[in-house]
């Protein structure tokens, strides 16, 4: 059985999307939406007998897929995948889910209700040493966590622009908040200071954000604070999470685990490629239906959009947001 995906969307991820789905067997890649007739084109050319549609509805119509994969901005979700519910298309879309919660809350539901396959790309809990920090919180009792995404400016106009990617927490750090969720609990209050300091006497238009910090309140009492930036200067960036717990300080980057118990001090490295395993599991799960090893479908991901939108919340009204 060979599986049709369909593309939407024509920039990195898209593409990096679509080169690992080629190298699996009975995988093929049918056809790329874009914004404009050329883009997608541009992008079916590099991957052999795809189509190029400018419009998603015709692209839906014409070719009889098994799946998609939404890759686009934060501001462009919505119509997409109203689309694909509708049609009972399963779908892998990458984080984040919008600019805001209320209209993927609205979709959850619809998803839950046909039981419809989804993942979204939270990769970084298919990364081996994910699953090592995994195991050794299971071991031990934490009392508080600190993570932070430390960056430079990325280069989309969009990302700047407040209305159309949400912020800086919304559109990179809400990895951190992601993989928060994933090994500690779930968030009940969150609080936030966001501000502008440099970025917007350097760029135009520059609406978001330059610098924040965010600090969150577990059901099961643990205290987390996560800090962003995009002042530093390209290639800088210190990006983890470190929890503080009975046995030491556990600290994780994307590379690597490291335990320090005050005795003994462990490290593990990896570099395995996550979005490897992440696709093929979706992959896997489209074609038996077994949606057991998706470590991020939409209604759980969904979770993670209202912590950064109530984030956002925080930061303007200056009051504490609690998570419903």
């Amino acid at each position: 059985m060979t599986i049709k995906i369909g593309m939407i969307g024509t920039g990195n991820f898209s593409k990096k999307h679509a080169e690992i789905l080629t190298e699996m067997r009975d995988v093929k890649i049918a056809a790329f939406y874009g914004t404009s007739q050329e883009k997608a084109d541009n992008m079916a050319k590099q991957f052999d007998n795809a189509k190029g549609y400018g419009n998603l509805t015709e692209m839906l119509e014409t070719e009889n897929l098994d799946g998609a994969y939404v890759c686009v901005p934060p501001m462009s979700h919505g119509a997409i995948e109203k689309e694909l519910i509708d049609r009972d298309i399963p779908f892998f879309v990458e984080k984040p889910l919008s600019n805001e919660a209320d209209m993927p809350a609205d979709f959850a539901r619809q998803i839950e209700e046909k039981s419809l396959i989804t993942s979204v790309g939270y990769h970084f809990r298919y990364k081996q040493n994910t699953q090592t920090m995994k195991n050794f919180l299971e071991e031990l009792e934490v009392g508080m966590v600190t993570g932070q995404w430390m960056s430079g400016l990325p280069q989309p106009a969009w990302w700047k622009d407040q209305d159309k990617s949400g912020g800086q927490f919304n559109e990179q750090t809400i990895h951190i908040v992601d993989l928060l969720r994933y090994t500690v609990g779930e968030v009940k209050e969150v609080n936030a200071v966001f501000g502008n300091t440099l970025l917007h006497e350097k760029e135009d238009n520059f609406t978001i954000a330059d610098v924040g910090t965010v600090t969150l309140t577990l059901e099961n009492g643990v205290i987390a604070n996560i800090t962003n930036t995009c002042v530093l200067p390209p290639h800088v960036h210190d990006i983890g999470i470190t929890f503080y717990t009975d046995d030491g300080i556990l600290s994780w980057q994307p590379d690597r685990v490291e335990h320090d118990s005050g005795t003994i001090l462990e490290e593990y490295n990896d570099r395995d490629n996550p979005y490897e395993k992440e696709n093929e599991i979706f992959i896997h799960a489209v074609k038996t239906g077994d949606t057991s090893e998706i470590l991020s479908d939409y209604s759980d991901a969904l979770k993670t959009q209202k912590i950064t939108a109530a984030a956002l919340e925080s930061a303007k009204t200056r009051r504490t947001v609690t998570i419903d």
